[in-house]
């Protein structure tokens, strides 16, 4: 008998607002003349299981989080910052984001910053291979080294219905396309994690797919805003982040942005991504933001911005539907396949 295991912060169906309340909820308050503002103070029926002290005025949660890798790309630190990536909010302060990550390698709670310390990151291999003109392997030093490093600040938003701002350092997917040399058949990047059951607990979970798998077609890759992130706040990325290499595609739902990075693969077949795999009915291939499609457990018409506590409206691709939408104008696919 095949059993299916949730994530823990996913809701009870006893829990979750029915789509058919929240959608007239809002049809009430837009005849009312509340407005947006209003509906994302009321929406969402996510449970986040926040500590309450990051919402606490003026908490900067806990500062013994920042551990800060010594590696040997240390030195490529901090990069100058793209002011092309403007954001509408203020910055998520570090020690919130430091203390609330997901990273199920190393468990399914908030809070496994001190457990994702057991990671390595020296030697960290990277390979690339499958469609290309010719494989390659190499340690994470040099592919960082050849890479041209720059600071984005992105906005980051969760399926869970919580969202932060981070100022990445990174290099544009694109340019790792370009070193990779892919063939004219490539159509997809798939990208695989680690894989150490001694160092990561989680991967010992047998009903998960381990290792974890995501995938972009080429044009959502060779996309601008797509960046390969090895720092944060200026310095390197914390292992809790997904060190040394994590995917940011921001304009996505936060699970697609797949952590610790070893693998790169071209291939023309498209990937089966990790929790497509795990709950293939709830969570899809392509998960962009779209406040209009709901999980089929919980609306996603607002999110909660998680060091203020403030609910606000969620936006189209996250607020980056300038520099993406394009990429989906002609696909017809079903609303729930494209944005969940």
């Amino acid at each position: 008998m095949w059993i299916k295991h949730k994530p823990p912060w996913e809701l009870p169906e006893s829990e979750a607002t029915p789509e058919s309340v929240w959608r007239g909820r809002r049809q009430i308050i837009k005849s009312l003349g509340f407005g947006a503002a209003a509906f994302g103070l009321l929406a969402g029926a996510c449970r986040e299981g926040v500590p309450n002290k990051l919402f606490k005025s003026g908490a900067q949660g806990d500062k013994e989080a920042i551990i800060v890798p010594n590696v040997l790309w240390s030195d490529q630190f901090p990069a100058e910052r793209n002011n092309t990536y403007q954001l509408d909010r203020e910055l998520t302060p570090e020690a919130v984001n430091a203390t609330y990550n997901n990273f199920y390698e190393f468990g399914s709670h908030k809070t496994i910053w001190e457990d994702a310390q057991a990671l390595s990151l020296s030697p960290w291999k990277i390979t690339i291979d499958g469609m290309v003109t010719r494989e390659k392997s190499l340690d994470v030093d040099e592919l960082i080294r050849r890479m041209p490093l720059e600071e984005r600040l992105y906005r980051l938003r969760c399926v869970e219905a919580w969202s932060m701002t981070i100022p990445w350092t990174g290099f544009p997917l694109a340019e790792l396309i370009k070193f990779a040399e892919p063939t004219s058949q490539a159509r997809y990047l798939r990208m695989e994690t680690f894989m150490d059951k001694d160092v990561a607990p989680g991967q010992t979970q047998s009903w998960y797919p381990w290792p974890y798998v995501e995938g972009l077609t080429l044009e959502e890759a060779s996309n601008e805003l797509a960046l390969i992130a090895v720092g944060t706040y200026g310095h390197v990325a914390l292992k809790q982040h997904g060190a040394p290499l994590r995917l940011v595609v921001p304009w996505k739902y936060g699970f697609k942005s797949v952590k610790s990075i070893t693998h790169f693969t071209f291939t023309d077949k498209r990937p089966v991504s990790f929790w497509e795999q795990s709950q293939g009915s709830e969570y899809k291939f392509w998960a962009n933001v779209n406040p209009e499609v709901p999980h089929p457990r919980w609306s996603q018409a607002s999110e909660k911005i998680l060091h203020t506590g403030e609910r606000v409206p969620t936006q189209i691709y996250n607020g980056y539907a300038e520099q993406v939408a394009h990429l989906y104008k002609d696909m017809n696919l079903p609303d729930e396949d494209l944005y969940r």
